[in-house]
């Protein structure tokens, strides 16, 4: 089978691709990502080690690019990460989130329908649904919640996933999505809450938390998210949307004192600063559907996905060092600059 992952030289296709590498070394995977300020090529140092796996610098807008990829690989399957994801940015400027987030899926859509690639799966987010109430501890997103958006990023990702759905119902496209909780784990960019913290902790340096720090998120391991998506695109229903969360909700301050708590720092780097402007109050998912559809359960608490995530930024400080440095930005030219 060959696969196009895109974005996957951003946190979570990355973390995507290593597990298809693992569980399927015999799977064609072919990357493609424009290496935005959130890609970082060197977190693809070990899976361009293989020779089943290639990375293409492109643009899923880019409808030339786009088209004569898909003419010359013939994919099987689409899994798109590709996006601009960041809610601060996305407030500062929308305009580009827009153009990623909903053209760049419709041109990889009709690349597909062009070339007949037989599953493509959109990677959403349960952003979608806005925010539940922080008093109503028994309410959860299901697939059937209303899409209400909160700021020009979510509503880039429920335009891109009802574009999907009209794909599939008007050409018969074979498309998923699943829309995921908030993921944490190795190569997660430092702008990220938990490798902000973590990064600003070890430098004892002020730990900036918005508000009174009493947002609520569902966490959820990456390797777990990984593992939905992989059942989702083998065996999920075409036209099915799928939540995948993990009941693992923290407050943002938990999660901070949680990590300084592991490093042993003083609560007293602890900063609280003006509230995000329509900042969502609490996200849950409710994964009965994938759990009774295709037997996924998380397996990573949040306590020891945690220190597993901690641990790692401790053993692979270079990678979040060049990043908040911007080396990273010039490995792209150092590896094919002069190919």
């Amino acid at each position: 089978m060959k696969l196009l992952i895109t974005g996957g030289a951003g946190f979570i296709g990355s973390n995507f691709i290593y597990y298809i590498q693992d569980r399927y070394p015999d799977y064609e995977l072919v990357c493609l990502d424009l290496l935005t300020y959130a890609g970082n090529l060197k977190t693809l140092d070990k899976a361009l080690k293989k020779n089943n796996f290639c990375f293409i610098k492109g643009d899923i807008s880019d409808r030339e690019t786009v088209f004569s990829l898909f003419e010359t690989e013939k994919f099987d399957v689409v899994v798109n990460f590709a996006a601009e994801s960041h809610v601060d940015r996305s407030i500062e400027n929308p305009s580009v989130f827009l153009q990623t987030n909903i053209i760049g899926t419709q041109v990889l859509m009709d690349a597909c329908r062009k070339y007949d690639v037989k599953r493509y799966h959109q990677v959403s987010t349960d952003e979608v649904y806005g925010d539940l109430p922080l008093e109503r501890a028994d309410l959860f997103f299901t697939e059937e919640t209303p899409i209400h958006t909160s700021s020009p990023y979510s509503a880039s990702k429920a335009s891109a996933d009802l574009l999907v759905l009209a794909y599939y119902r008007t050409f018969g496209l074979p498309v998923t999505i699943s829309r995921c909780s908030n993921n944490y784990g190795p190569y997660h960019f430092p702008e990220k809450l938990i490798p902000l913290i973590i990064s600003r902790a070890l430098a004892d340096e002020s730990l900036p938390v918005y508000g009174k720090g009493l947002n609520v998120r569902d966490w959820l391991y990456v390797e777990d998210h990984c593992s939905a998506i992989d059942l989702i695109i083998h065996n999920g229903r075409v036209g099915e949307v799928y939540n995948v969360g993990g009941h693992n909700e923290r407050t943002n301050i938990e999660v901070v004192k949680a990590i300084l708590a592991h490093l042993g720092k003083p609560e007293s780097l602890i900063t609280y600063v003006k509230d995000r402007a329509g900042h969502d109050l609490r996200y849950a998912i409710d994964p009965t559907k994938i759990n009774n559809e295709l037997g996924w359960s998380h397996q990573t608490g949040f306590e020891d996905g945690i220190k597993k995530t901690i641990d790692w930024y401790l053993n692979n400080r270079s990678w979040w060092e060049d990043i908040i440095s911007g080396d990273y930005k010039n490995y792209y030219e150092k590896m094919y600059g002069n190919r």
